[in-house]
Formats: C-alpha cells, structure tokens, sequence
C-alpha cells in the first residue's frame, strides 16, 4: 500500500511560510487527490488566509486543489491532541477532561517542551496512518502539508526521539516518539524551507539545512519567496550605474513627455536604490546556489485571496514540489 507524501513547511517569521504551505497544498491537489494542511502554532494563519471560519481540532473541507482534487485544513493543538491520546490509550474520556479543567494538561504540555512536539507530531502521525474506506484502498490522504514551526526550532520539532530521551526511555510516549521519528525520517517526506533575498533569512535557511542533514531529515526545497522582478532594461541599469544616464538627460526626457522635470532627481535616485536591491537579492541567491539545495522562486503577488494562492500553486509545480 502506498504511504501519504509529508511536506513540512519551515520559515523564519514573515517569510510567508503559511502561505507557501497552503499553495503547496492546493498544488497538490491533483485531480481526485485529497490533501490536508495544518498548522501547529496555534495562529489561525490558513483560516485568516482562505478567509474561513477559525479551524477546529477536526478535518475540514476549505478549498479545491489546483487540479481538481479536495483540500482539507486542520488546527492541531497540544492540549486537545494531549486529550485525544489519554481517551484513545487509557480511556480517559472524562477523567481527561476533568485534568484539563485543573490545568494538568497545560502544565504538562509547558513544562516538557518535548512531549508538546510529540503529542503535535503525533497527531498528523495517526492521520498519515489513517486509511481510506477499505484497509486496501490506501491511506486516506495522499499528501500532508504542515504550517510548521520556524526554521530556529525545526530540527527540534521534527527530532522529537532525541528531544524527549531525558524524559521518557521507554513506555508510550517513547515508543510514540520513535515512530514519528521514522516517519519523518522516511522517503516520502520532504522539508521545504521558506526564505526571502535578505541577509538574515537566508543565512538562517543555510543554517537550518546543515541542522536538518545532520540529524538525518530530509530536506527538499528551498523556495524564495516575495522574489521582485527587475523594473529596469540591462541596457537602462548600465546607464545608471555608468553615469551616463544623469538628471539633465531625465529632465529632457520628462519636458518632452509634458512631465514635471524637477523629479528627474527623485526618480534617479529611486532607481539606482532598485538596482542596489537587485544586486543585494543576487548575492543572497548566489549563496543559497552554492548550497545546492533545489530552489524554486515565487514572486510578489498583488492579492493572497485564492486566485493569488492558485497562482504561486502553479509556479510551485512548475518547479517539481508538487
């Protein structure tokens, strides 16, 4: 039987990691294929961005894919994941409930950052093993997307045997540890890091590469997002940066037009700050080619509504993530 493809989505805050992932999601979305994205963190960011009602702990149904197919949203969150474990295991339905009033499972899930990953990863665990109508008919969702946590606490999140060996050497929450360690470990996942041209976010990207291959996760793609596109010819920027193209001859031009010619200034100066961009975003892509990491770049878009989402979808195809 075949297993569900696992995409975990990392980022440094304000990258668009949300947004990659629910694109990556509908991209995936091919015709009759299910998908599901969710998120970990707790900020309602999918909802907010497909402009639905906040996510419950349950499946939801929010948009069609790319290629037809249906894609589902779920917010998962400790302590509801920590109460579905003690009833599914210990049959704690009530019991569960009444820790949860006292505030156990809160401490519990504050004071062992470890098990809190557990309980989070555990649970697109037992989704990933969910099979469809009939054991043979495969599993219920054919890929997974995860909203991840940032690209600082990644390794830790996805590592999640080595983070909890302090605390439990054997019993369930070890036993659960290794097996979602496995998953993550396996062939079909892949971890997509999100990143921007700008000194910090790629050279946290680069960082958070090395820590994933060294403690053995996959890594996939690196997608440069909010990438923007070169506004002036070559034949206009070596002008520029030349001297050739001064503001009398800007100013000429503008008078000719029937334009103001006192913003000859202003634009020069816009324009050679363009250019200065344009370079600073191709030193920092050099850097992430020297990596060798598979890249694949998605632009500024005008709208995030879900004719933009579709848009990046396609270009997130194009460069074979989905």
């Amino acid at each position: 039987m075949s297993s569900t493809a696992l995409h975990v989505v990392t980022g440094k805050g304000g990258t668009g990691k949300t947004t990659t992932a629910v694109a990556l999601a509908l991209a995936l979305a091919d015709r009759g294929q299910r998908v599901l994205v969710c998120e970990v963190e707790g900020r309602q960011g999918i909802a907010q961005l497909l402009d639905v009602a906040p996510l419950p702990y349950e499946e939801r149904r929010v948009a069609t894919g790319l290629g037809g197919g249906e894609v589902f949203a779920l917010a998962i969150d400790a302590e509801s994941a920590l109460l579905e474990y003690l009833d599914m295991f210990y049959r704690l339905g009530r019991a569960g409930k009444a820790l949860d009033r006292f505030g156990v499972i809160d401490f519990a899930t504050t004071i062992a950052p470890g098990v809190r990953d557990v309980l989070l990863t555990g649970k697109i665990y037992e989704i990933a093993r969910r099979r469809g109508q009939h054991q043979d008919t495969g599993p219920l969702y054919d890929a997974i997307v995860i909203d991840a946590p940032p690209t600082g606490r990644i390794t830790r999140f996805l590592n999640v045997s080595a983070e909890v060996a302090g605390l439990a050497k054997v019993g369930p929450i070890r036993r659960q540890s290794d097996a979602i360690t496995e998953m993550m470990r396996s062939e079909a996942t892949r971890v997509h890091l999100v990143t921007v041209l700008e000194e910090m976010p790629v050279q946290e990207t680069l960082d958070g590469i090395a820590e994933l291959h060294a403690a053995g996760l996959p890594v996939g793609h690196v997608v440069v997002n909010l990438v923007r596109a070169a506004l002036v010819s070559d034949e206009t920027a070596a002008a520029l940066e030349d001297g050739i193209l001064d503001a009398a001859a800007v100013a000429g031009v503008l008078t000719g037009a029937g334009l103001d010619p006192d913003v000859a200034a202003a634009l020069l100066a816009g324009g050679r700050g363009h250019l200065e961009r344009q370079a600073l975003q191709q030193s920092q892509r050099d850097l992430l080619a020297a990596d060798a990491t598979p890249t694949v770049e998605l632009p500024v878009v005008e709208r995030t509504d879900l004719g933009g989402l579709l848009e990046l979808a396609g270009l997130l195809r194009e460069g074979s993530l989905a």
